[in-house]
């Protein structure tokens, strides 16, 4: 428990340190908002980039994990959507309780923790899990949301309104041209890869003081069954969905199901609560990020030492 311990805890006391910041008034929402800008524009993009060259095209592109990875997200989507029109909810409500279920943090929590247990390769399995994010789970999120309350234009306005919005995201602007490096062979110039190598060196660190930062002033407030149902569908339902379809794929590696299972085991994504603001969904969103982050100092932890345990982690 104690190796776990020094893997886990540099994470939540950087998390604790931007909170702490937040807290005292040294950061302020703005200059919070500024790192994250910072990560989110220039230093993810960086990281997937590097990850993309750095690696063989046919290595990075892992079919066998993206199927994986991709139904589990997709299947806890669906059982999260249903249970929240079950239970009375809107569609758009719905779309949005199934998101935070199914949409990991892959890039301010996932990374940091998986590239202190497994190193390297968890920059490719980020790249893996944002694909399946970013082209698949929030693209059918909004979708869904956005065709619940539009009035007008018919459902091929709301898709081609979500697809521009996602055509201007950073993160897949920086995969598509790691892909495309890839593809080409072309190289970076020398100093261009070097910027490019600092900016990737920094996601891991400034991600996690932003997500500290983010909880600060974040509120739970009689919202117990919303908030629980996000909580738990992404800390237990998500792993468990994605270790069920990597144990139907034929002789898959141990280093893969270990990699998608920490990432798995991260909270839902940073940007959760604007999404749901727009949808009406604000507080509800809010509560369970923070509520699931704090949670999720647990749930990685048993996660390690599961996989520890089971010989999937050499620690």
């Amino acid at each position: 428990m104690l190796e776990i311990l020094t893997i886990t805890l540099p994470i939540f006391l950087l998390i604790g340190a931007g909170f702490l910041a937040a807290f005292s008034g040294l950061v302020s929402r703005d200059n919070m908002q500024g790192i994250a800008t910072f990560v989110m524009y220039f230093a993810l993009p960086s990281l997937l980039i590097r990850a993309l060259t750095a690696t063989p095209l046919e290595e990075a592109l892992n079919v066998g994990y993206l199927l994986a990875y991709g139904l589990g997200s997709v299947l806890v989507f669906a059982v999260g959507l249903t249970l929240s029109r079950w239970r009375g909810h809107s569609l758009d409500a719905a779309a949005i309780h199934a998101l935070g279920m199914s949409a990991a943090n892959s890039g301010f929590i996932g990374y940091p923790v998986a590239v202190m247990v497994i190193g390297a390769p968890a920059a490719i399995f980020m790249a893996l899990n944002m694909v399946v994010e970013t082209m698949l789970i929030i693209p059918v999120a909004l979708t869904l949301a956005e065709a619940s309350r539009h009035n007008g234009g018919g459902f091929s306005r709301v898709v081609q309104k979500t697809l521009t919005r996602l055509s201007r995201n950073p993160v897949l602007i920086g995969l598509l041209i790691g892909v495309t490096l890839a593809l080409t062979g072309w190289q970076l110039p020398g100093p261009v890869s070097q910027s490019v190598d600092m900016l990737a060196e920094a996601a891991g660190p400034a991600a996690l003081f932003t997500i500290g930062g983010m909880l600060h002033g974040l509120k739970v407030r009689g919202m117990a069954a919303d908030m629980g149902q996000v909580v738990i569908g992404k800390l237990l339902l998500h792993p468990l969905a994605v270790l069920a379809f990597f144990l139907l794929l034929p002789d898959a590696d141990p280093l893969m199901i270990a990699a998608g299972l920490l990432f798995a085991c991260a909270p839902m994504i940073s940007v959760y609560p604007l999404f749901g603001k727009q949808f009406g969904q604000g507080d509800t969103s809010a509560a369970a990020l923070m509520v699931g982050t704090l949670a999720s100092f647990l749930t990685i932890s048993l996660m390690i030492w599961l996989l520890t345990l089971f010989g999937l982690l050499p620690l």
